[in-house]
């Protein structure tokens, strides 16, 4: 294959077969077909050369560059499987089953050596979830819970445990990804009144209340969700309980820690109450993305000292999705929403498009960072069931839809190695599609039939905050007074409103009239083409900025004149004054 031509896997009902990616979009011919409606479980080695399925008979594993079948493997009732990321080992696990008489049952996962087939090792493993080993990725440590140990083996020799971690009811672990020296993120549920807590080690310095890097306890935690960057620097845990005791959620409450191998821990202040439906680490390691709050619920982009460094306000939504290259995020609300995205250019913060993915169960980004799918699969939902193949400016450039009384379950890219891909400068055109853009409209809200002949009023039931910058350019590490955040609020609203007409009628890249290829300076100097009312501008921030250094000094404890305190007054005024210059209002 060559390196631009990736694959998609999909499986239903209608068999296991590789779909060709953009640009072709074909049935790929380097696999062949395996028509069975039995395949349970699929998977692609991390850099993407091998590929596994179980078909109900046997599980293979093939090189997608030459389709050749490698392997095959006598375990039919496989249902889990995974590589791991040097291509060494196929784990596989089969749903564990006691013997008749009630005596224990055979292990159930099997370690495999890809080169010669060789099972290396079996174990019992009970429970479906975290049933897999987990690898450094240079295999050179692999780590497995035990009854609350977690058992390390190096060099994929699984015959001898080389350390254990042992804490009093360990309940779950995360290895760090990337390069030496591996690091360990370990939870430990509260009992009898002891807080939760979440520690990070050093492999393989586990001895002594001094060999921890860091350790974060917290109450209400019935399970936690760890999260690595990619940098291996810092862990965001999501710490849940499954009942909420006030009864203001039905999702339980969460609480968002950030703890970094440095020692330092935070907890992350989220604006909104509510439910924590997604955080998501920026591929550069150095901030975050929190998706939380009743609905319509607040995204919000923090950096490694958790102070909020973009707010996109409020919206239909409930994940977020970082491409590849950390260039774009999207937010989108699956699940019980609509399928609205917002597709969000990081660096500048501007909004690229808004497509609509009605009734998605499943999203990923392409490892091209260009491309993205998203998914309509059984069970989650039986009806409609297909895929679609977007580019991030919002067109559609495939879909296909399985005939009726036939279901997918899955579809997925095939992994790439970080690096195979080029990062590329962010487009704002609508790329051009041969499909017509066919998404439905959001429906019109519903009105009570009394209401249905009147003119519409603009009565709300949850006042829309809109996207702002937490940090303007230039701006002192000060908070802004309350007057500055209301104006500036004003300012950012009618921009964000102007922003989406773009976004909406998606002709119109939505940037300045600048051209596509213009260096951008650090702060956008931003023209409005006649130079009385640059001048006026200019001459108004000068002003600001005197008024902002009075006020400074006044903070500082000197007693300002009465001409320099009627300065401060007119600050309202002069926004006011800029802003609708700005706007060229």
């Amino acid at each position: 294959m060559s390196s631009c031509l990736f694959t998609l896997p999909v499986r239903g009902s209608e068999g296991l077969y590789m779909v060709n990616g953009p640009p072709s979009f074909t049935e790929s011919t380097a696999f062949q077909r395996d028509s069975g409606k039995n395949c349970k479980a699929v998977a692609f080695s991390k850099d993407g050369s091998l590929f596994a399925w179980c078909n109900g008979e046997k599980v293979n594993i093939v090189n997608i560059t030459n389709a050749e079948l490698l392997r095959s493997f006598d375990l039919p009732k496989t249902v889990c499987l995974e590589f791991s990321p040097k291509n060494n080992v196929l784990a596989t696990w089969q749903a564990y089953t006691t013997a008749k008489d009630g005596t224990a049952g055979v292990p159930n996962l099997q370690l495999h050596d890809v080169k010669t087939g060789k099972c290396l090792k079996s174990f019992i493993q009970k429970k479906m979830q975290n049933w897999c080993p987990c690898w450094a990725d240079d295999e050179t440590i692999c780590a497995r819970n035990v009854n609350n140990e977690v058992h390390f083996f190096e060099n994929n020799n699984f015959n001898t445990i080389v350390n254990k971690l042992h804490l009093q009811k360990v309940n779950d672990f995360v290895l760090s990804p990337g390069a030496q020296p591996t690091k360990v993120a370990v939870y430990v549920p509260g009992s009898k009144g002891a807080p939760s807590f979440v520690r990070l080690y050093q492999y393989p310095n586990f001895n002594g209340p001094q060999s921890a890097l860091a350790n974060k306890s917290f109450f209400k935690a019935d399970k936690v969700t760890m999260l690595w960057n990619k940098k291996a620097t810092a862990v965001l845990v999501i710490a849940s309980t499954e009942v909420d005791k006030t009864g203001a959620s039905y999702y339980g409450e969460q609480t968002l820690h950030y703890i970094a191998t440095n020692g330092e821990s935070a907890v992350v202040q989220l604006p909104k109450n509510g439910p924590i439906y997604d955080v998501v680490w920026n591929p550069n390691s150095v901030e975050f993305c929190a998706v939380y709050g009743f609905m319509p619920a607040k995204a919000t982009v923090f950096n490694l000292k958790c102070d909020p460094v973009f707010d996109f306000g409020t919206g239909p939504r409930n994940a977020a999705y970082y491409s590849p290259h950390g260039h774009i995020l999207v937010l989108a609300g699956f699940g019980n929403l609509r399928g609205q995205m917002e597709v969000w250019d990081v660096k500048n913060y501007k909004l690229i498009s808004k497509p609509v993915a009605s009734d998605s169960t499943y999203f990923a980004w392409c490892p091209d960072g260009e491309h993205i799918v998203t998914a309509t699969c059984a069970p989650r939902l039986r009806v409609n069931n297909g895929y679609k193949i977007w580019h991030y400016t919002g067109s559609v450039l495939h879909s296909y839809e399985v005939p009726p009384n036939e279901e997918m379950w899955q579809v997925f890219w095939q992994p790439f190695l970080d690096g195979v891909f080029p990062a590329k400068a962010v487009k704002y055109q609508a790329v051009p599609s041969e499909l017509p853009s066919a998404e439905p409209k959001p429906a019109q809200a519903y009105r009570p039939p009394a209401l249905r002949n009147k003119p519409a009023t603009s009565s709300k039931l949850h006042e829309d905050e809109p996207p702002q910058n937490m940090k303007p350019p230039g701006s002192s590490d000060k908070p802004l007074s309350k007057t500055a955040l209301k104006n500036q609020r004003k300012h950012e609203a009618k921009k964000a409103a102007k922003q989406e007409a773009k976004a909406d009628a998606n002709q119109e890249p939505a940037q300045s009239s600048a051209p596509q290829n213009a260096p951008r300076s650090t702060v956008p100097v931003v023209t409005s083409g006649d130079p009385e009312v640059d001048k006026k501008i200019k001459n108004l921030k000068k002003k600001l900025k005197a008024i902002e250094q009075l006020k400074e000094q006044a903070a500082a404890g000197k007693q300002l004149e009465k001409n320099q305190l009627e300065k401060i007054q007119k600050e309202t005024a002069l926004l006011q004054e800029l802003e609708d210059l700005e706007l060229g209002l």
